[in-house]
């Protein structure tokens, strides 16, 4: 009996490469430029790009030399290698054409004035003021009886930037939320509106009671903006409470529509903000955080010195209790404060200063003359406002 034979296997060849058509839409002047062309994929080796000698874009490709003269292109093309018709194109770009530097010697060069702020475009200038204050709005009040003692244009409702964060404050205060409960920086508390930079890295985390230390001593917008953002009912509904706020204090020339100051749109006058920064002064963390020198805080696992906004906190001539900075552009540079002054605890509101240093300057000016003529040795009557500037 014959046993039988098992057949050899058949070899084994590998699979020929894979020719691959893509079909392009003839609507598209690069796809229709390309038809007919074809792109053939083998594995683990470079792409192959096989031009159709009938398509005039593919036979340009073959031989540039034939293509008609054209401008030179100044601009640049990065393509990606990968890409097979990227690849054809690279290997066929002409050098890119440099522009020649343009000869500036006869330009004349000219200053751009700065925005003007609002008590500039009003015309509220410093002639006539008895201390020749820089400030287009000043306004001291005796903190006790809330006598006005010295007034220049202390009811014109102008901008008040980070003055804002007060209110801020006052607001997050009397909802006695958790101060001890975090939230983390989010893209929404970027700001959008000026494009103003912060420290506090989206993703970064805070206690609810450091975001307000931040917001009062560093003026930091993003943690204004987050507790605004964290407040029952969101952001429409603590800007309600900002205004109702404002409307229980008496704060009749005042509008809020945001938590921060860097909307113009936030407006008051130094009559109404002297009467926020007393209604401020009840509370003692508000009274802590503005005048605190400064504090290092972790921001995204970093260590992080931050400090006051306004220098005078350091200095040994001034007795500070609560104290607020503000600047934008269209309200300059703005400040109130709670001192007392030889004695005497009062209020002084500075708006629309051309720079820090003069406004510290009117600062000192006002404590100078608040010491010499209103203090416990001045011999000036309290009765009505003892100071008018015009």
């Amino acid at each position: 009996m014959t046993t039988p034979v098992a057949a050899a296997p058949a070899p084994v060849r590998s699979a020929a490469p894979v020719r691959k058509t893509s079909t392009v839409s003839a609507s598209s002047p690069v796809a229709a430029a390309l038809i007919g062309s074809e792109v053939e994929s083998v594995p683990n080796r470079p792409y192959v790009y096989t031009p159709n000698p009938d398509s005039p874009v593919a036979a340009a490709l073959i031989a540039p030399q034939a293509t008609p003269a054209r401008a030179p292109v100044t601009r640049s093309y990065v393509a990606q290698s990968s890409s097979p018709v990227a690849a054809s194109l690279i290997a066929s770009a002409a050098p890119v054409q440099r522009v020649a530097p343009v000869d500036r010697s006869n330009f004349v060069r000219v200053s751009v004035p700065a925005n003007n702020t609002l008590g500039q475009i009003r015309g509220m200038s410093t002639a006539g003021s008895p201390l020749a204050l820089n400030s287009a709005v000043a306004l001291v009040m005796d903190q006790n009886t809330g006598e006005v003692l010295l007034n220049k244009n202390g009811g014109q409702v102008s901008p008040i930037a980070s003055i804002t964060k007060l209110m801020t404050a006052l607001v997050t205060m009397d909802a006695a939320l958790p101060m001890d409960e975090r939230i983390t920086i989010t893209y929404d508390d970027v700001d959008q509106l000026k494009g103003s930079s912060s420290r506090l890295s989206v993703g970064s985390s805070f206690t609810r009671q450091e975001l307000l230390h931040l917001a009062l001593m560093s003026s930091e917008n993003r943690a204004a903006h987050a507790l605004g953002r964290t407040y029952p009912g969101g952001m429409p509904a603590f800007v309600r409470a900002m205004n109702m706020r404002a409307t229980m204090l008496g704060m009749r020339d005042t509008n809020y529509v945001e938590p921060t100051g860097l909307n113009s749109g936030n407006r008051s006058s130094a009559r109404d903000l002297a009467l926020l920064t007393r209604a401020a002064y009840s509370f003692p963390l508000i009274r802590s955080y503005t005048t605190h020198p400064g504090q290092s805080f972790d921001v995204a696992g970093q260590t992080r010195r931050f400090n006051n906004t306004n220098r005078l906190v350091h200095s040994n001539n001034w007795n500070i209790g609560l104290q607020k900075t503000g600047y934008i552009s269209e309200a300059g540079r703005c400040v109130v404060m709670q001192s007392n002054i030889d004695g005497r605890n009062v209020i002084i509101v500075l708006l629309d200063s051309n720079n820090s240093s003069l406004r510290v300057k009117d600062a000192e000016s006002i404590r100078y003359w608040v010491q010499n003529n209103l203090g416990r040795g001045g011999s000036r009557s309290y009765g009505g406002v003892v100071a008018q500037a015009y």
